[in-house]
């Protein structure tokens, strides 16, 4: 006989053979818990992509490059125009023509530097027409400085549209839950949305990672999909993901006893199209199996107002106890199968006792019955239901 039970969150822990809890492969902000080491030509590989260097790198650093490069720009310059004003002897003899007007120091050479670089022009310095040179190094910061402006823009750019900034905006569930649905054992978790902006196209899907390490040393790293029943989801509201534990499955054959000393990693993915900018972004995160809560149900946080849908984000993480069978998924659908058919069980003899022969038919009827749920329909204070035919009961049942 099968036995329902709900489990506490708090009974469930993962060891290792050492006795020592496993470290994630995947964080729970989503960033691969992976450090490289001795990557050959590292510094080669950041220099030739610096565009993308730059962009992921803090914004302190950015902050410090962006100042840097105007900073050093006009100090160049600078020195550049004090050079030519002591090859012309501006700086003794102050002529009627001297290369740069006004530039009779390293100054007023880094002063006139700053001012053709921004554009700003205070008319005391001004270039003259007897020295090429420096025409030609005008010119040159000219250019250099539409370059750094350029460059500059758009990493910043860049780096606030990055799509690890909108991936904060889509949260997934601190755990996962096993419950029954429809008659299966189904493992599910809850994404949402906290901004307002619809997203498009938006997919879920769902990976096993397990890590194997040999005697040798060797590590095996091992992914297997889940399949997900509604892969396409418009994530208007919170929606639970859920995955049916069938015979495909890599948990199919796992009863609670065996998620407690399980090792392995379920790492859910939601890659997306954001309507405002059309980037295309990827939010996700990893339970391992004491995050995973055998016997739990997600609440309900959506209430139906009169004019528009109201979702309360306070219980977005919440959870409530269900009766859920402690056995594995392979072998419920096995003792499901042993349950009698009305069709082929057999009629009583009217000489039989009906105590003696009703008794076993009612205990094989009700040994799989799935267990069910009261939930109470709730309303907004201000709104009332809709007209109907007759008033709707203050509680209904569902199956799961």
């Amino acid at each position: 006989m099968l036995q329902y039970t709900s489990v506490s969150p708090d009974d469930i822990h993962l060891k290792t053979d050492h006795g020592k809890k496993t470290g994630r492969y995947v964080r729970k902000e989503g960033s691969c818990n992976v450090v490289f080491r001795h990557v050959p030509a590292e510094w080669l590989l950041f220099v030739t992509d610096i565009f993308t260097t730059l962009v992921e790198i803090r914004w302190r650093v950015m902050f410090l490059i962006f100042a840097l490069s105007y900073i050093l720009s006009w100090l160049f310059f600078g020195i550049v125009f004090w050079v030519i004003a002591l090859a012309h002897g501006d700086v003794k003899d102050h002529g009627d023509e001297p290369c740069v007007y006004e530039v009779y120091s390293f100054t007023a050479a880094f002063l006139f530097s700053l001012e053709t670089q921004t554009t700003i022009g205070y008319g005391f310095r001004g270039m003259s027409e007897n020295c090429m040179i420096a025409i030609v190094a005008v010119t040159v910061q000219d250019v250099v400085s539409c370059f750094i402006d350029t460059f500059v823009i758009g990493i910043v750019v860049a780096k606030m549209a990055s799509a690890r900034k909108r991936a904060q905006t889509i949260g997934f569930s601190n755990s996962a839950v096993i419950n029954l649905r429809d008659g299966h054992l189904c493992v599910s978790w809850r994404v949402g949305d906290f901004r307002r902006h619809h997203l498009v196209e938006g997919t879920a899907r769902a990976q096993i990672v397990r890590s194997t390490v040999h005697a040798t040393g060797k590590m095996d790293v091992i992914y297997e999909d889940l399949v997900i029943q509604q892969r396409e989801i418009a994530l208007v509201t919170p929606t639970t993901i859920c995955h049916r534990i069938d015979s495909d499955s890599p948990l199919y054959q796992m009863s609670l006893v065996d998620l407690r000393s399980a090792a392995f990693e379920l790492v859910v993915s939601f890659t997306y199209t954001d309507d405002t900018t059309g980037i295309l972004h990827q939010t996700r995160t990893s339970y391992t199996p004491d995050e995973i809560l055998w016997g739990q149900l997600f609440q309900e946080m959506i209430r139906v107002g009169r004019r528009s849908y109201r979702v309360d984000y306070s219980l977005f993480n919440q959870t409530a106890k269900v009766l859920v069978p402690v056995v594995s998924a392979e072998e419920y659908d096995r003792k499901k199968q042993l349950r009698p058919s009305p069709r082929n069980s057999p009629r009583h003899s009217p000489g039989s006792s009906p105590r003696l022969s009703s008794r076993p038919q009612h205990q094989c009827e009700n040994l799989l019955k799935p267990p069910t749920v009261t939930v109470e329909l709730v309303y907004d204070r201000e709104n009332k239901p809709v007209d109907a035919v007759a008033p709707p009961d203050k509680f209904t049942t569902r199956e799961l």
